[in-house]
C-alpha cells in the first residue's frame, strides 16, 4: 500500500486529548471500549469523565453512591449490580455496550390473579432472587400476571423486550401440555389486538416434544381433566398454532421466557403492560415460582 495512503500512528498522539474525548463521548460505550486500543491518546482520553458522564443516567447519584470514584467506576458499577429501588419493588441497571436503561419488576409489583389467597399462591424466599420475595404458585386454573411500567423510566429510540423471570419447583405441574398467552404493549391503546398476543411454553422440554403433529396429540382432551376442561379444550382445538418459543437458561440460573417486544420511540407516553395468562385451557397448575418481570433492550 501507498504509504500517502496511510495515516502515521503520530497523527493520533498529536491530536489533543480533550478533542478526542469530546468525540468519544458522542458514540456508545462498546465504540469507546473498542477506542481505546487505537493508541495511548486514546486509551487516556476513554478514563475521562467526560465521556462516562455522555452514558450515565441524568439522576444516577440519587440511585448509586458516588463518593470518591470515577464515572466510568460508576457506569460499570450500574452494569455489573443491579441496584434495588423503588421501595424494594424494582431494580435498576444499566445495559453494558449500549447504556440503556434496563429494569425487574419485583412480583409484589406486579398484579397476579388470586396472589393475596395463599390457597393459590404464596410468597417466598429465595436466596437466588435479588427480592426479598418471591411468588410461588399452589394451584389455579385460572393463571393471570401482568407488569406496568411507565415509557418514561425507559431510555428513548430504543427497542425493549419484556420477559417472564421464573423457576419451576420440583413439584411443577400442569404446564407440559398446556401452552401460555404473553403480549406486550401500551396499555389503553386499541390497536392492541390479538395479532399481538404469543402462544408460549413455560416447560423447558415442551416445546420441542410438542411441535407438529405430536403438539396435535397432546391438546386438552386427551388427558384425564374435569368435564369444564374438556369443553374448552375442544372448543379451542380448530384455532390452535403450535407454540413455538420456550424458556431460556439464564446465566444467574432463573428461566426467562420473552412476553414480547416494544420500541419507545421519542415522546411516546403512556404505561408499558406485559402479560402472560394461562385462562382458556382450565386445568389446574401449580409450582411455577416467579422472580419478576425484566425489561432491557432487544438483542440484535
Amino acid at each position: 500500500m501507498d504509504k500517502s495512503n496511510q495515516i502515521d500512528g503520530s497523527f493520533f498522539e498529536s491530536l489533543p486529548e480533550g478533542f478526542i474525548a469530546n468525540a468519544m463521548a458522542r458514540t456508545s460505550p462498546r465504540d469507546v471500549c473498542t477506542l481505546s486500543l487505537v493508541c495511548s491518546v486514546f486509551k487516556s482520553a476513554a478514563e475521562w469523565d467526560a465521556v462516562w458522564d455522555k452514558f450515565l443516567p441524568k439522576d444516577y447519584q440519587k440511585i448509586v453512591g458516588a463518593d470518591g470514584c470515577s464515572k466510568k467506576e460508576v457506569y460499570l458499577r450500574l452494569c455489573d449490580y443491579p441496584v434495588i429501588i423503588d421501595g424494594g419493588n424494582k431494580s435498576f441497571w444499566l445495559h453494558k455496550w449500549s447504556g440503556k436503561k434496563c429494569y425487574m419488576l419485583a412480583a409484589r409489583d406486579l398484579s397476579i390473579i388470586w396472589g393475596d389467597t395463599p390457597r393459590y399462591w404464596k410468597w417466598i424466599s429465595v436466596p437466588e432472587s435479588r427480592f426479598a420475595e418471591a411468588a410461588e404458585l399452589v394451584s389455579v386454573c385460572w393463571l393471570e400476571v401482568r407488569g406496568r411500567i411507565n415509557t418514561s423510566l425507559l431510555s428513548t429510540d430504543t427497542r425493549y423486550a419484556a420477559y417472564l423471570v421464573f423457576k419451576s419447583a420440583p413439584h411443577t405441574y400442569g404446564f407440559e401440555y398446556h401452552p401460555v398467552e404473553v403480549s406486550v404493549g401500551l396499555s389503553g391503546v386499541e390497536s392492541q389486538n390479538e395479532s399481538q398476543i404469543k402462544t408460549v411454553f413455560l416447560e423447558p422440554e415442551a416445546c420441542e416434544r410438542y411441535r407438529g403433529d405430536e403438539y396435535e396429540r397432546s391438546l386438552p382432551g386427551r388427558r384425564r381433566m374435569g368435564v369444564f376442561s374438556r369443553l374448552r379444550g375442544l372448543a379451542s382445538r380448530a384455532n390452535a398454532t403450535p407454540p413455538q418459543i420456550g424458556p431460556k437458561r439464564r446465566q444467574d440460573g432463573w428461566l426467562e421466557i420473552e412476553l414480547g417486544e416494544f420500541y419507545n420511540g421519542k415522546g411516546q407516553e403512556g404505561e408499558l403492560e406485559m402479560s402472560m395468562m394461562e385462562v382458556k385451557g382450565g386445568n389446574w397448575k401449580g409450582g411455577l415460582i416467579i422472580q419478576g418481570i425484566e425489561v432491557r433492550p432487544k438483542s440484535s
